[in-house]
Parts: C-alpha cells; sequence; structure tokens
C-alpha cells in the first residue's frame, strides 16, 4: 500500500510567486533580446524564435501534464483508502 498520505496543495507565499514569474520573464527577455541582436540574418533569428517559443510552450505543456499525473495518483490514493476504510468499518470479526 502506498504509504503517502494525501496532502492538499499547499499555498505559495508572495515571494515565490513574485520570484518564479521575475525569473520567467527576465529568461524570456533577454533570450529574445539575445536573438533579436545576434549578428545574423533574419532567417536564422526568425528561426531561433520559432524554436524558443516552441520550447516555452513544451515545457509549460509538460509541467502540466506532470501536475495531472500526480494529483491523478493522490487521487486514486485517496479512492483506495476510502474503499478500505469502509471495508474494514463494516467488518466485524465476531458476525457469522
Amino acid at each position: 500500500m502506498n504509504d503517502k498520505k494525501y496532502n492538499p496543495s499547499t499555498t505559495h507565499t508572495q515571494a515565490w510567486l513574485i520570484q518564479t514569474w521575475l525569473s520567467f520573464i527576465i529568461a524570456t527577455a533577454s533570450t529574445g533580446i539575445g536573438i533579436v541582436y545576434l549578428p545574423v540574418d533574419a532567417w536564422v533569428k526568425g528561426y531561433l524564435g520559432m524554436g524558443f517559443m516552441f520550447t516555452i510552450g513544451s515545457t509549460i505543456g509538460l509541467s502540466k501534464t506532470l501536475r495531472d499525473v500526480e494529483e491523478s495518483k493522490r487521487l486514486i490514493t485517496r479512492i483506495d483508502e476510502a474503499k478500505l476504510e469502509r471495508l474494514l468499518a463494516n467488518y466485524d470479526p465476531y458476525k457469522e
């Protein structure tokens, strides 16, 4: 049986939210500026820009999928625990 207990998602502090958004914005902006000022032809910049945007979209999709998988595991664990508790509650060893 899984030893993990269900813990509802914890709330994040305002400082953590600000730090994560700032790091995303700074990383995206600095990479975008780097692509714009890269001394290459426009088609190369376009190719790098499209690849960069595709990478961001894929990362968002991957993080959502991983979160959904983890949440589904938690839900299945909760359902299994509820079924077991119901079974044990209805079990009477002295009843025949």
